[in-house]
């Protein structure tokens, strides 16, 4: 009970004084008044070099969403890779959660063995 009496009393009190602080210059956080460095100026090796890519547009370690092709034996699914066969993984449906696996090899259209969609093996070398 007591602790209410003194709350109900200083709360008042408390609203009748406002504290106000006034910086007197602007508090500057960076370094040594250079500024904070950004991402591409403190990467180095690996992270410079992918940052470098992206920039001229190019997509080194395919980072960014691939596009979408229409799986026809036309125009195939594209799939990159640094050896001559590589696993894939279709889901032919959209809401399956079933996952059909199957090889694909270079020089060749490849199909899903259940839905029908083609896919190509397309070389790629790593940039580093």
């Amino acid at each position: 009970m007591a602790s209410w009496r003194f709350l109900s009393r200083a709360v008042p009190r408390a609203a009748a004084y406002p504290r106000t602080v006034h910086l007197s210059r602007p508090c500057v956080r960076a370094m040594s008044a250079g500024g904070i460095p950004t991402d591409e100026e403190q990467a180095t090796g690996l992270e410079r070099k992918v940052l470098n890519a992206l920039k001229k547009g190019e997509d080194p370690y395919n980072i960014q969403k691939p596009k979408t092709y229409a799986g026809t034996k036309e125009n195939p699914h594209i799939v990159p890779s640094v050896n001559k066969q590589r696993i894939v993984g279709c889901i032919c449906e959209e809401d399956n959660s079933q996952v059909i696996w199957f090889w694909v090899h270079d020089g060749q259209v490849n199909r899903c063995p259940q839905c029908g969609s083609h896919y190509k093996l397309v070389p790629y070398e790593l940039p580093h």
